[in-house]
């Protein structure tokens, strides 16, 4: 893959011009980002994948529900057999199967309660969801890069690894690195959130941290909770899986992070399936699985929540084998401070 990715950096430069390019339009507003009428926060990141986007917006989903806002998240549904713009969730009900919209906004709306659509087109999908269901403010998973539309808070997510290595084919522009904007982007965000995961806090390396200078940081990481059964939502102490041979299934874009929580909680990890991002499962990777468990006399199949809405559906298939999940939740390290940063810049968009 390395050696791949080293015949393509000649293409490295041709992407770092197109995205100056188009990132110099929007700051010329000769492209126009185009204001709604509801507070509008972004999460999202430059690089791709497994920076934890998604658990940023569960978190803010909740503490904003609890301030009383009618929120709703919008998303472009990454992964889904769709396209066009779909109402997820009226925040009560839910109202399209996962393949339509995507397993993390799905994962979201179900897990929270909370409204939710899909659309490419977020200035129209934002519109859509003001218009139908009254709602004051919206929630962008991953549109750091998606300017069209006009935010009022600009959150930038980095997981603490990446600004922990010195790696050519990592710290580098697609498609060489994995790297969607280069660092200078980061003047962009009205703070950053370094996401640790299930790690211990690290020392950012000096040539990555002057890109964070002067800008408002705070960090997270996650905690594990609970294993849900995945056919009976039944939850499980994490202690009653303690020493356990289990076979890990996982389609997420960062699986050592899974793993490594697994590991943690004295999980056996060495039986394996690992399958692509968005992992959209079939009745042959069921069948797969199935074959991995019983070769492996594994005890129980044990997944992430993402890759669970989608195996659920397979209930039939799976009816004589456990399957969990593990669920996680985001934790910040300085709570009060990160309200209070987020619910002053709410009120001071409110009173302008």
């Amino acid at each position: 893959m390395n050696f791949l990715k080293l015949i393509l950096f000649p293409l490295v430069p041709l992407y770092g011009i197109i995205i100056s390019i188009r990132n110099r339009l929007f700051d010329k507003n000769i492209f126009e980002s185009k204001k709604v009428k509801a507070t509008v926060i972004s999460v999202g990141n430059i690089t791709v994948g497994g920076s934890g986007k998604t658990p940023i917006v569960m978190y803010l989903t909740k503490l904003l529900k609890n301030e009383g806002k009618k929120v709703a998240v919008l998303s472009r549904g990454y992964g889904r057999k769709s396209k066009g713009y779909y109402l997820v969730s009226d925040g009560i009900n839910m109202l399209v199967s996962v393949d339509v919209c995507g397993d993390e906004i799905y994962h979201t709306a179900s897990e929270y309660n909370v409204a939710a659509a899909v659309s490419e087109n977020r200035v129209q999908g934002a519109r859509n969801l003001i218009k139908q269901l009254n709602i004051d403010t919206i929630l962008l998973d991953d549109a750091f890069q998606h300017r069209w539309i006009k935010r009022d808070l600009n959150l930038l997510i980095f997981e603490q690894n990446f600004l922990c290595r010195n790696n050519f084919f990592v710290q580098n522009l697609l498609p060489t690195g994995i790297m969607r904007e280069p660092f200078n982007s980061v003047k962009r965000a009205d703070a950053i959130i370094i996401n640790r995961k299930f790690s211990n806090h690290k020392k950012i390396l000096n040539k990555n941290a002057r890109y964070l200078e002067g800008k408002t940081i705070f960090t997270s990481y996650y905690e594990a909770m609970e294993f849900i059964d995945v056919k009976k939502n039944i939850p499980y102490k994490l202690t009653e899986f303690k020493g356990q041979k289990s076979l890990v299934v996982s389609g997420i874009a960062n699986p050592n992070s899974f793993i490594n929580a697994l590991k943690q909680i004295e999980i056996d990890t060495k039986n394996k399936l690992i399958f692509r991002d968005h992992k959209n499962y079939s009745f042959k990777d069921v069948e797969k699985i199935r074959a991995k468990f019983y070769s492996t006399n594994s005890h129980s199949v044990i997944t992430t929540q993402k890759d669970a809405v989608k195996l659920c559906k397979f209930s039939k298939e799976l009816d004589d084998i456990d399957i969990f999940y593990l669920k996680i939740e985001l934790r910040m390290d300085d709570i009060e401070s990160f309200k209070n940063f987020i619910l002053t810049n709410i009120s001071s968009i409110r009173n302008n």
